[in-house]
């Protein structure tokens, strides 16, 4: 008999959700991706909003799945993937604010390490490799910059921060300062990066520029962040279908 696993914030059954997880932050990305990319999609959770789609992509089974914003959401709807319903692999696919000029709005670029002052790898009881930093799957990250050259998207490696406040009271040059480097910042890769760690899974971290921090670029709307993100998923989809 197959089991059944719902959890309190999924109610695809546990075969519903296949091994290899594409997770955008919102919905709206989630159901754009199914829409675009995926072939024989069915939608498998609606609960609170998280959207979920599981189809194929070039023949190999892929969900993808929103986390919404934050460590603490993400950590919600990650750790349930990995523990519950048996998933090897997570490709987060977000936004990001630059602190760099150089990294331009709609830049598309991948995590190196995320630094984060979070409590949440304390309450996991995971330690960090180094103070307040996470790392991705070192195979995971080979095999998206060798898959993004293969289809001639280009992507370099930058250390972020994965901060719990938004709006913020410090200036970039200072969170520069504080997180010894970080070039852009976003809400929940250290999270990702702690739970994988902690079960033993992979994850990686794809971002691309929405908006920056030091310069006067145009930020993108809510709906351009939806529909122009479209290297970041490509890269992300073809990587994770032939992810080991």
């Amino acid at each position: 008999m197959i089991s059944v696993i719902p959890t309190p914030h999924n109610e695809a059954k546990k075969t519903d959700i296949a091994s290899k997880v594409i997770m955008p932050g919102d919905p709206k990305r989630a159901e754009f991706i199914a829409k675009n990319f995926l072939k024989k999609v069915k939608l498998v959770n609606t609960v609170r909003g998280a959207l979920a789609y599981t189809g194929y992509f070039e023949n190999t089974k892929v969900t993808v799945m929103a986390h919404g914003m934050g460590i603490p959401s993400i950590g919600i709807y990650a750790y349930e993937l990995f523990k519950f319903y048996d998933v090897d692999v997570i490709y987060r696919i977000g936004s990001a604010g630059s602190m760099n000029k150089k990294l331009k709005v709609g830049t598309c670029f991948l995590v190196k390490e995320a630094w984060s002052n979070s409590a949440f790898a304390w309450w996991l009881k995971v330690k960090c490799d180094k103070p307040n930093l996470f790392y991705p799957t070192k195979a995971c990250n080979a095999h998206i910059l060798k898959t993004a050259k293969a289809i001639k998207l280009p992507i370099k490696e930058h250390r972020i921060i994965s901060s719990d406040c938004f709006y913020t009271a410090y200036s970039p040059k200072d969170v520069i300062r504080i997180t010894k480097g970080a070039q852009a910042t976003e809400m929940e890769s250290f999270g990702l990066f702690a739970i994988a760690k902690k079960l033993h899974k992979k994850a990686a971290c794809l971002l691309t520029i929405s908006d920056s921090l030091v310069s006067k670029e145009r930020p993108l709307t809510s709906s351009e962040r939806v529909t122009t993100f479209k290297n970041m998923m490509k890269i992300a989809l073809k990587s994770i279908i032939s992810q080991k």
